[in-house]
């Protein structure tokens, strides 16, 4: 796989390339192009005719990164993303989609770059606005257990969560960074947050939002808040799996609208 170069890391990036409209495909906190397939969040395995770029953000899967926690907050990562874009896809608008993190990158570098995209398919995105300093305390919290008490005990607090009804049947899966990473990943999260509301009301890009219940890490709220915010916004709750299980195929439609 091809490695692109972006200030403190390398990214590993994978082109899937049968012409047709250029598609970004990102990832959540803690996970990976891997760690999504095996989570049934990888979308873009529905699409053909299209070029889909997909990478591991800074840190995550088989990228590197530093054990610094500024470099992960999502204004740093949507930077990492319009450089991708830059180079993979000069002057072209491009279809973004991906799930919490990778939600929160698109939106931040959609503020910057409206014009860098012709739609944005944004999955389970995460607490934001009057929900976050709960969840940044809790990724505070995550990253001190790891540093005094290893990684074994924070994965068997995390393990033992609920999981949300729509991922029922889905294996369990551990973070795919590198343990001495994750600390300063967490650190990341917990200073970030989606875009001012102002900010984000004025993303007239065609969005598709797509949700899923009782996780609240998560929550339907910070779904319902963007689709009150975007100019041209559609929300879909997901329940079950059978649910689950429709989301490619409601990239593969948003793609060929907004393419």
């Amino acid at each position: 796989m091809p490695t692109f170069s972006v200030p403190g890391a390398e990214l590993d990036v994978e082109l899937s390339d049968e012409g047709g409209h250029p598609v970004v495909q990102l990832h959540g906190l803690t996970s990976s192009r891997h760690r999504d397939r095996l989570m049934d969040l990888d979308l873009g395995r529905g699409l053909s005719g299209t070029r889909l770029l997909r990478y591991d953000a800074r840190g995550h899967g088989r990228s590197t990164g530093r054990a610094v926690p500024e470099d992960y907050r999502w204004q740093v990562l949507a930077d990492d993303l319009l450089r991708l874009l830059d180079h993979w896809f000069p002057g072209e608008r491009v279809h973004g989609v991906g799930p919490s993190m990778g939600a929160g990158t698109l939106l931040h570098a959609a503020v910057r770059d409206p014009e860098r995209f012709s739609g944005l398919t944004l999955l389970v995105p995460a607490t934001a606005w009057g929900t976050r300093a709960a969840k940044a305390e809790i990724y505070r919290r995550n990253a001190v257990v790891i540093e005094e008490q290893g990684l074994d005990a924070f994965l068997g607090a995390d393990l033992a969560l609920p999981r949300p009804p729509a991922t029922a049947g889905t294996p369990e899966t551990v973070p795919d960074v590198v343990e001495h990473l994750l600390p300063s990943l967490f650190r990341g999260a917990a200073l970030s947050d989606l875009p001012d509301p102002c900010e984000v009301a004025g993303i007239g890009i065609p969005t598709t939002i797509l949700a899923w219940t009782d996780d609240p890490g998560h929550p339907v709220s910070t779904a319902e808040a963007l689709l009150d915010l975007l100019p041209d916004a559609t929300l879909e709750v997901a329940r079950t799996p059978a649910d689950l299980a429709r989301w490619p195929s409601i990239l593969c439609t948003d793609v060929a609208r907004h393419g």
